[in-house]
Formats: structure tokens, C-alpha cells, sequence
């Protein structure tokens, strides 16, 4: 994989690359996945994007997740032009939009991107339109670090790191060598000076080729099996590995099931023909290691990827599954608004990964879940137990003198309905629906946490007011609305 030239843009193509820079208006109304009935007040924000072929706009999903009235702007334009979102890969950060007015296209041409991967310390410089002021902002810097890491979740690619400033409203601004995109700026790290990040052509390239082909990108595939390094003597001695062995061991596969072609303790030597050393990285050229998982795109035929394990002391050759949608238990909810559903003064939601991030930014509530040893912490990570599962959870009480003598139940995980164990929120509503008994007796799944046992008649009674109360208009989103109107 051949490095870039690394040469400096002339005053020419600085002015040509930022024509073709643009800067990204909206109004943005998130989730509140404290209140799931509601939306977060609006915001604006603006943020960067750049001409690609198909007179087309490249820029960040972050940016244009949840937002309307989506505009652009040109550099030194006075007019902001209408888009809409064409497609949007949350899981790889990207986004492409189309243009009300197309004609803006004939004077904004596409910039050209790069074959291939920069080399480290290439000279690159940022373009895009940070907060701070209205014009066009130009930041250098170098590529400080290639690697293979998550974009969060399941989701993993290529990210380069560099050393130019990024900072809010860079997010979908074009990085460059020369007069060339290298890739698309996406984020910053907090209380770090000049570390930014940039999704590398190669992703965006994987992305529009997909999106050309008619379906969606879901990412890169991977598997689901946990790995560790072969360096410890003791450990190599214990999997009888000859000195001139490299590789990783399974330590946990995707699978506890006979037929599972991975197997505990084996130890993965090479992707295809690619070796694997101590660590699970390979080597693509003299200055760049990845991870290992970087190969499984484009090899094998898309389910499986074949690799060489040790197993039993013995080379032998096996496929590995891979897939590009690995489940996970709190999802990403990909640009949608959380589900729920409401009786009387109870809210129920179904758990995501926003709510559990919006836990981790809350000190006091951390360390409430961390006493009480909540799922939303010591499941973080984990797969379904099995299909169909989802963790529900309790939002804040609505008021109602129903809920005298209990807790604010907010974030508590339910577990146990009328003694039935909870699969899962649609599972939840229909226990709620069918149930024939004289109480509701709800428990959890956190330790050493309170009961809730409430009359049925009163719940169901109640909700109308309740929600009128607090300006709900829908008792429930519309899946639990379909389940909880489904006859029995």
C-alpha cells in the first residue's frame, strides 16, 4: 500500500480546495432518554463538508443526526443552499447529502481523493469552519498515528490521528496532502491539545461503494471471539508454543457450541496468508501495523474469513465467522428515538447506548449503579443471552400520589414481572396487557433495591390524567403502542 507524496499546497490549491469546502447548518432536536416521549430543545449547529462526484456533499453522521432544516453554505457565499440527508452510516461516522439547487455545483467542483494511505509525518492541513468565527479555517499538522480501532460500538475501521487542530465545526472537513483528500475530520480528543481524528478514503470509499450498489453500509465484517497476547513465557509453555510461533489466543469464542469452528486456547497465527504476531497485529507495509480484523474485509466470501490456528500443538486450518452487524445488548439507536412505554406514573424505556453513556457522564449516578451492581455497568459490552433480549429500565416517576413511599426508580433495571422474568420491553408490555391479577408487583434486577407493587385497576385508570398532566400525547412509541393494542 503505497504512501503519498508529501508535499505542501500552493497558495492556487488552498483556494481551489476552499471552494470546494462547505460549511453545514441545522437545527438539531436529540433524544431525551430521560423523558423518551419528548425531544431535547432545539440546538443549532453548524458543522463542515466537501464536493464529492456525483454533485454530492460529504460530511460527518454525527452532524446530521437529528437535525432539520438542514442548509449549506459555499466559502465567502452569502445564500445558504437546502439539503437532505442522502444516506448516513452512523457506524463509520458518514454521511452524504444531495442539494435542493444543484446548479451550485457548476462553480463547486468535487475534490479528488487519495489512492492509498498517507505516510506518518506527512504534512497535512485541515480544512473546515470551527467555532470561532464565519470563514474558512486552515490548521497543519502531521499524521501522527494510523491504526485499526472501534468508531464505537461494533463498529471498526481504519483512523488516522494527526496533530492539526481540530475543534468543534471541523467535524466533516477535508484532511489534505497537497491538492488531494487523504480523509474526512471527525472528532477531537477532550482535554488533549492537537489530536484529531480522521476517517481515512479508504472507509469512505467502502461506504459509496455500497451505498452505489444499493444497499446501506453496516461497517466493516468482524467476529465476535475475545483474544489475548501469547508474550507471557509461562503462557506460551502452557499452549506449547515453539519459540518461532506468533500469534493470539482465543480465550473466549463467539460461541460455547461444539460445531463452533474456533475453539478455546487455540492459537491464530495468520489471516489467509498474512502471519499474525504476539499482539494480533499485521504488518501492511514498513511504517504500518494494524490489528489483525483489518483483514477480514475482502477476504473468504463475506461470512467467513479462513486463518491458521494452533490447536493441540497442531497447524490447522479453519474459517472464522465474521459478520458486519454483531449484536450487542445496548444498541446504538442510529439516528431513532428510543422506545418506551407509560402506565399510570411508570415510564418504561428500552436501555441503548446513549442512556448508558448519559450514565457514565453522571459521577453520583455512576457510583449508585456501581452499588448496586446494575446491568447497565456490569453488562456493558455484552452480547444478547439470547435472541430477542434487551435490558428495560424504569425512567423518573410522572407525578401521581400512586408512587407515596417509593423511590425515584430512574435507571433501575427491571427484571421480574408479577414473577415472570422480563425478556424484553415488547415482552414487558404484554405482561403488563394480559395480566389478570388484582396487583402489579414489579422487581429488579439491581441489588438490594426496593419493590413496586401497585394496584392494576389504578395504573390503567390513572395514565390518561397522568399523561395529560405532563403534556404526553402518546402513551407509547409505536411499537409498544402495536403490541400493547395486539388482542392476546
Amino acid at each position: 500500500m503505497p504512501g503519498l507524496p508529501s508535499q505542501a499546497a500552493s497558495g492556487a490549491q488552498i483556494d481551489a480546495i476552499g471552494n470546494s469546502v462547505v460549511k453545514v447548518f441545522g437545527t438539531r432536536r436529540g433524544p431525551d432518554v430521560m423523558k423518551p416521549w419528548t425531544k431535547l430543545d432545539p440546538l443549532e449547529i453548524s458543522g463542515s463538508g466537501l464536493v464529492i462526484e456525483g454533485n454530492r456533499i460529504l460530511t460527518n453522521a454525527h452532524l446530521v443526526q437529528y437535525v432539520t432544516n438542514l442548509q449549506i453554505q459555499g466559502s465567502q457565499a452569502g445564500d445558504r443552499i437546502s439539503a437532505k440527508v442522502e444516506t448516513v452510516s452512523q457506524g463509520i461516522d458518514l454521511a452524504v447529502l444531495k442539494l435542493d439547487d444543484e446548479s451550485f455545483f457548476a462553480t463547486h467542483p468535487p475534490l479528488m481523493r487519495a489512492v492509498g494511505l498517507p505516510r506518518i509525518r506527512d504534512s497535512v492541513l485541515v480544512y473546515g469552519y470551527p467555532t470561532g468565527g464565519e470563514s474558512l479555517s486552515i490548521t497543519k499538522g502531521i499524521v501522527s498515528r494510523i491504526d485499526f480501532s472501534s468508531y464505537g460500538g461494533t463498529h471498526f475501521g481504519l483512523r488516522m490521528q494527526i496533530d492539526a487542530a481540530i475543534n468543534h465545526g471541523n467535524s466533516g472537513g477535508p484532511a489534505m496532502v497537497g491538492d488531494k483528500v487523504i480523509g474526512l475530520a471527525c472528532s477531537f480528543l477532550s482535554g488533549a491539545q492537537n489530536i484529531g481524528y480522521i476517517i481515512p478514503n479508504e472507509e469512505i470509499d467502502l461506504m459509496l461503494k455500497r451505498v452505489a450498489a444499493g444497499g446501506a453500509y453496516r461497517g466493516r465484517p468482524m467476529s465476535a471471539d475475545a483474544y489475548q497476547s501469547t508474550e507471557n513465557p509461562a503462557l506460551r509453555r502452557f499452549l506449547h508454543l515453539d519459540p518461532g510461533v506468533q500469534g493470539v489466543v482465543v480465550i473466549k469464542p463467539a460461541l460455547d457450541d461444539s460445531a463452533y469452528p474456533i475453539k478455546r486456547w487455540d492459537v491464530v497465527t495468520r489471516i489467509g496468508e498474512v502471519p499474525v504476531d504476539n499482539q494480533g497485529m499485521v504488518k501492511l507495509r514498513d511504517d504500518l501495523q494494524v490489528s489483525m480484523t483489518y483483514l477480514y474485509q475482502g477476504l473468504g466470501d463475506g461470512a467467513f474469513v479462513p486463518v491458521t490456528v494452533i490447536r493441540g500443538g497442531r497447524a490447522e486450518s479453519v474459517q472464522l465467522p465474521i459478520a458486519t452487524d454483531l449484536p450487542v445488548l445496548f444498541a446504538d439507536l442510529e439516528g431513532s428515538y428510543p422506545s418506551y412505554f407509560i402506565l399510570g406514573p411508570l415510564v418504561f424505556s428500552r436501555a441503548s447506548l446513549q442512556l448508558v453513556a448519559l450514565t457514565a457522564s453522571l459521577p453520583a449516578t455512576t457510583e449508585w449503579l456501581e452499588k448496586h451492581d446494575s446491568p447497565l455497568l456490569t453488562r456493558l459490552g455484552d452480547k444478547p443471552a439470547f435472541p430477542g433480549e434487551d435490558v428495560v429500565v424504569l425512567c423518573p416517576f410522572l407525578a401521581s400520589a400512586l408512587t407515596v413511599g417509593y423511590r425515584d426508580p430512574a435507571l433501575r433495571v427491571v427484571k421480574v414481572v408479577n414473577g415472570t422474568p422480563v425478556r424484553n420491553l415488547l415482552h414487558l408490555v404484554a405482561l403488563l396487557r394480559d395480566s389478570k391479577q388484582k396487583f402489579v408487583v414489579i422487581e429488579f434486577a439491581d441489588q438490594h433495591v426496593e419493590k413496586f407493587v401497585f394496584r392494576q385497576q389504578e395504573l390503567v385508570a390513572s395514565t390518561e390524567a397522568i399523561m395529560a398532566n405532563n403534556g404526553i400525547r402518546s402513551q407509547g412509541s409505536a411499537d409498544t403502542m402495536a403490541e400493547w393494542n395486539r388482542t392476546p
